[in-house]
């Protein structure tokens, strides 16, 4: 298990990849680590993740109450606190702004579509949350029942989440939505896409419970609709073009 100190040096490493891959601007996002049951080493409030110094970060309890540290916590944490008391298996989080996935947000539509098999094995699907404002109980409701389900989630009209079992997974997995973002756009602007089938999927499943391992963060793509429940019948949920396009269930 790391130290403090490395758990320290990671945020502020991956706080400046972030930064510097335009994924944040300003003073957007924020990182943590679980350090213990009841302990969590996050970034502060009001800092550009790419100008932190190991000493800018805090520590808080469970309730979100600060610990340790000069500075003052994210009014974000709410979001962290929930992810690490449904997923005791999460020891990182990162929460991001990167453009082209927040687009797919912003316009309503989720990443839910089995394009690249690569994304399958490492995610699964890409569900999008209902909107709720920043620093309230509103975005921690409309999050609680995707968390246990998903790895990394689209927020209406704000940006994404994604956990892992440490903070090099987490932030591993915001790349990939990001990454897989892109290619989705492109099959837009081409004006076509061509999903997976549901014989490969079943194939994709089995390798993923595999090598990233079952249970939590398993459901594959087409298994749910764009907010992450289980596909009725028929489907309601929008998403760009979906209406007139086939789409792949199990």
């Amino acid at each position: 298990m790391a130290s403090e100190r490395q758990y320290r040096d990671q945020i502020v490493r991956y706080g400046r990849m972030l930064h510097q891959c335009g994924f944040v601007a300003a003073t957007d996002g924020n990182l943590s680590v679980r350090l213990s049951e009841n302990r969590i080493l996050s970034t502060p409030t009001c800092m550009s993740k790419g100008a932190m110094r190991t000493s800018d970060l805090v520590i808080v309890d469970m309730e979100g109450r600060l610990v340790s540290g000069k500075r003052n916590v994210s009014s974000e944490i709410g979001m962290h606190l929930l992810i690490y008391r449904l997923r005791p298996d999460v020891k990182g989080i990162v929460h991001a702004h990167p453009p082209t996935a927040t687009g797919f947000a912003a316009a309503g539509v989720a990443l839910n579509q089995p394009l690249v098999c690569e994304v399958v094995i490492g995610l699964g699907s890409i569900p999008l949350a209902k909107y709720g404002t920043p620093g309230t109980a509103e975005l921690t409701d409309a999050l609680e029942p995707l968390v246990p389900g998903f790895d990394a989630i689209l927020m209406s009209n704000h940006g994404v989440v994604a956990e892992g079992g440490d903070l090099d997974q987490a932030y591993i997995k915001m790349e990939t939505v990001e990454h897989f973002a892109r290619i989705a756009l492109v099959t837009h602007q081409i004006g076509q896409q061509k999903p997976l089938g549901a014989a490969d999927l079943e194939k994709l499943v089995v390798v993923r419970a595999k090598y990233m391992g079952g249970g939590q963060g398993m459901h594959s793509p087409g298994s749910t609709n764009g907010n992450g429940r289980k596909k009725a019948p028929v489907e309601s949920t929008t998403s760009v073009e979906t209406q007139s396009r086939r789409r792949v269930s199990q």
